[in-house]
């Protein structure tokens, strides 16, 4: 079965689309056992956001209040550009999908009294179905939400077939960490369970000052070049780590609603105040931009280790767009290291970290497709079939259900990953 995936991240930096042909490895011997499978990627691409789209899209994400004919106009032109973006991996693999799973964008995770009530992803999928002209499955989260769950993160059941065997064998946790806009951990037990929650910020807290610094010319610490140029403070990383999420106990989510500029820049006012600086002056001149990405760096660093500390995982394995940036990276490895952790990119195991998520997208359609639900927690009452179907023009045709997957194989081969400039026209065309 080839599966097309399609999302963007809590970043917003671009639409990753993945063409991933997802088959049995082997047979299983009685119609109720699981289903080993493989996983082979056939493309990957980003597709960069208009950035005038994007603008908004980090607006309304931000708390920026429309009316109900901007809602409607911002998920329909999301809807279009991610079916023009599709459309674009189809043409590239050469293959025809016979299911398209979107994520959509992110503009809100509704999360009170530590508890995740909602999420809200926009890209409205009739599109995508229209102009591909099959299935497409979208709102992958929300079934979990109502179930008791966090919604977040996905990636818990991935691991669980990816390294739950590894970890058997080893008698070890094994620890992932997708660092993306958010980061989230997920820690595959000795006995194939796994425990995944948010750690905070992952790249957005850099993403959003380097933005705001270069005024949108760069939207993200190329490199990790300002951080490697700057210095860490450690009394605004003190004041950083003060925040209430971090004290709070697992299973936990959260977003960009929690974690924006306005948490650095009430860090900043603090700082400045406590140094006999002027209240309520402007924070953004307060330390030099490469020191203020240095810390925020070595936020996520800190929390991400701070994370495993209970679980002794025997290793830990990156992925995310983070996981390109050499000086983050350094620094997890570095407190990773000192706790007897040893940390690897998924690129060593022949996972390209850049779209570890959209081959998790890929799987989850195929689960949801077959009737297979998704474990997001170590309860499997809690497991429900996710997202739901836009059949397209044709009836929606659902094979029989599968009793389960065993576990899965990621198929080694070298494609070409490509970068696309996205450029919207009003409408889907034909």
């Amino acid at each position: 079965m080839i599966v097309l995936s399609l999302q963007s991240g809590t970043s917003a930096d671009g639409i990753d689309v993945a063409v991933v042909e997802i088959e049995p490895a082997r047979a299983p011997e009685r119609a109720s056992d699981a289903t080993p499978l493989r996983l082979t990627p056939l493309h990957t691409s980003t597709v960069d956001w208009d950035p005038a789209l994007r603008a908004r899209i980090l607006s309304v994400a931000a708390g920026e209040a429309l009316d109900a004919g901007g809602w409607n106009r911002l998920t329909t032109e999301l809807g279009q550009a991610f079916a023009e973006a599709a459309a674009g991996g189809i043409r590239a693999s050469g293959a025809t999908p016979e299911l398209i799973v979107s994520h959509g964008q992110t503009v809100h995770h509704w999360v009170e009294d530590g508890h995740a009530r909602g999420t809200l992803q926009l890209g409205e999928p009739a599109w995508i179905a229209e102009r591909a002209g099959v299935p497409v499955l979208s709102d992958v989260r929300m079934a979990d939400i109502a179930a008791g769950g966090e919604g977040a993160p996905l990636m818990a059941f991935f691991d669980r077939l990816w390294l739950g065997g590894e970890a058997r064998g080893v008698g070890r946790t094994i620890a992932t960490v997708n660092l993306g806009g958010i980061a989230n951990v997920q820690l595959v037990g000795a006995d194939g369970s796994v425990v995944a929650f948010d750690t905070g910020p992952g790249n957005c807290l850099i993403d959003a000052v380097v933005d705001r610094h270069s005024a949108g010319a760069q939207g993200y610490d190329e490199g990790g070049r300002l951080a490697a140029a700057g210095r860490v403070h450690e009394g605004l990383l003190a004041a950083l780590l003060a925040h209430p999420y971090f004290a709070a106990r697992a299973p936990k989510s959260t977003g960009r609603e929690t974690f924006d500029l306005g948490v650095v820049d009430a860090a900043l006012a603090a700082m400045a105040a406590t140094a006999g600086g002027e209240t309520g002056a402007d924070p953004r001149g307060v330390l030099p931009v490469a020191d203020l990405v240095a810390t925020l760096t070595e936020l996520t660093a800190r929390t991400v280790v701070d994370a495993l500390v209970d679980d002794a995982p025997v290793v830990l394995v990156c992925s995310g767009g983070g996981a390109l940036n050499p000086v983050l990276l350094a620094r997890i490895a570095q407190h990773a290291t000192a706790r007897g952790i040893s940390v690897e990119s998924s690129a060593a195991r022949g996972l390209d970290p850049a779209f570890k998520e959209s081959l998790m997208f890929a799987l989850l359609g195929y689960c949801s497709r077959h009737g297979v639900p998704i474990e997001l927690r170590p309860d499997p009452a809690g497991a429900r079939v996710l997202g739901r179907f836009s059949p397209g023009p044709q009836p929606l045709d659902l094979p029989a259900p599968l009793a389960g997957v065993a576990s899965i194989a990621i198929e080694h081969r070298t494609i070409e990953h490509r970068t696309d400039e996205h450029r919207t026209n009003g409408g889907a065309t034909p």
